[in-house]
Parts: C-alpha cells; structure tokens; sequence
C-alpha cells in the first residue's frame, strides 16, 4: 500500500492582490510551493509527490523542481479546488490501487512540519475512515448579524480548525467527491461527512498556516527563517 501526496495548485490565489499565481510568489527567493514540496519531500513515508497544476499554467516551467526526486506533474486543475483533487485522483486511479492512500495538502501551506505528517500517517494508517490535522480553536468566536453587529457569541468547545494534509484511500476520496461536488465542499472531509463518514481530527500545529493574503507571507518567511536557525543551532 502506497502513501501519495497531492497538491492542488491550479488556482490564481486572487485574494492576495497579484498578477502572480500565490503559488509561484517569492518566499525567501524561491516560489512558495517550492517550500511545500520540499517539506513533503522530507516525509520518508511518501512514496509520490503529486502537483496538478492548470493546463494553461505558464510559470511552472520556468523553475528548477530537478531536486524533487519523487515529483510527479499533473496539467489536469479544474475550475475549484474539488474539481482539481478530483482530476488528479481520477488520474492516478489508473496505476494506483483503490486501496493506497492519498494525503491532499495545500499548495500554500509551505511552513509544515515533516514530523508532523510521519505521526499522521502512523495515527490513521489503521483508521477506516481517514483523518485530517487541525487545531482546537482557541479564539472566541462571534456571530455577526446586520452591518457587522454581533449577533452572538459562539461557543469554540468542541471547535476545531480544519489544516491539512487530509488523508483518505483513493477511491474513498474519488467517490465522495464525485457524489458530492459543491460550494458545500470547502475541504476533502467535508466531501467524506457528507456520506455520513465521521475521518478522525489530528492534532496539527498552528505554524502549518495556509497563505491566503499578503501579511501570511511575510509571516511565513519568518517561521521558514526560525526553524532555519533551530536547525543550524
């Protein structure tokens, strides 16, 4: 049974106000996913990293990915980030048992801890359902009502926030969204709940940030930078 990481990055990453695709933003002079690659490429357990990419992507070749010995390039992205997994499973579903399991984690989560995801994997490799990391939430959570007025407070017990890697079998994972495709489908544990399924929460880190708007980059740099150091120390 193999262990295979996907990465969805066929998105433009609107929210961070640039022409250039998030993925490809410069994080200490390397594009982003060049750092997500290489902490999953530092996870001895993962026998094939996998990208999708856009059909139409036009930045990817322009970098050197030659020091990923077990990437493999997908030009299959749809128009949402399911559409996107979607097509890659589908895609290894041709030379991968239905059985291996499939780790989906965020081109734009650069910042994961390797560790992290080698205790992920020996936490649910048993697991009949799959899991995901994720945070119990610690801030208090509001509820807004008209023009931003909080409508209440509530309660975080129980709450936890969604990261990933989220891991489930291939063919788990490919039925679930093809029976489920959304806007209710913000992550692949939504599309597994939805069978009725209940994957298992891990605990995750909260430096595993995704980067979403200008002031995440800057504050992943300096997490990259920290354990830099700690490494050399």
């Amino acid at each position: 049974m193999s262990h295979l990481a996907l990465l969805p990055a066929a998105g433009s990453g609107s929210r961070m106000g640039s022409a250039t695709p998030k993925q490809y933003l410069d994080l200490l002079g390397k594009p982003l996913v060049w750092h997500t690659l290489a902490a999953l490429h530092a996870v001895p357990e993962l026998d094939r990293v996998v990208i999708v990419i856009s059909p139409d992507d036009e930045w990817w070749d322009g970098y050197d990915w030659s020091s990923f010995d077990r990437l493999t390039v997908l030009r299959c992205g749809g128009a949402s980030r399911a559409e996107t997994v979607l097509n890659g499973l589908q895609t290894l579903a041709m030379d991968h048992p239905a059985s291996d399991w499939i780790l989906v984690h965020d081109a734009a989560r650069p910042c994961l801890d390797p560790a992290l995801v080698s205790a992920m994997i020996a936490e649910l490799v048993q697991h009949p359902v799959g899991g995901i990391l994720a945070v119990p939430v610690a801030d208090t959570l509001k509820m807004s009502g008209p023009d931003r007025a909080i409508d209440h407070t509530h309660p975080r017990d129980g709450l936890w926030q969604a990261q990933t890697p989220q891991m489930f079998r291939l063919a788990d994972l490919a039925g679930a969204l093809e029976a489920g495709m959304g806007p209710d489908i913000t992550d692949e544990a939504s599309a597994l709940e939805k069978l009725g399924l209940q994957p298992k929460l891990v605990m995750g880190s909260p430096w595993n940030l995704k980067v979403t708007y200008p002031q995440d980059l800057q504050l992943a740099a300096l997490i990259l930078q920290g354990r830099t150091k700690e490494a050399k120390s």
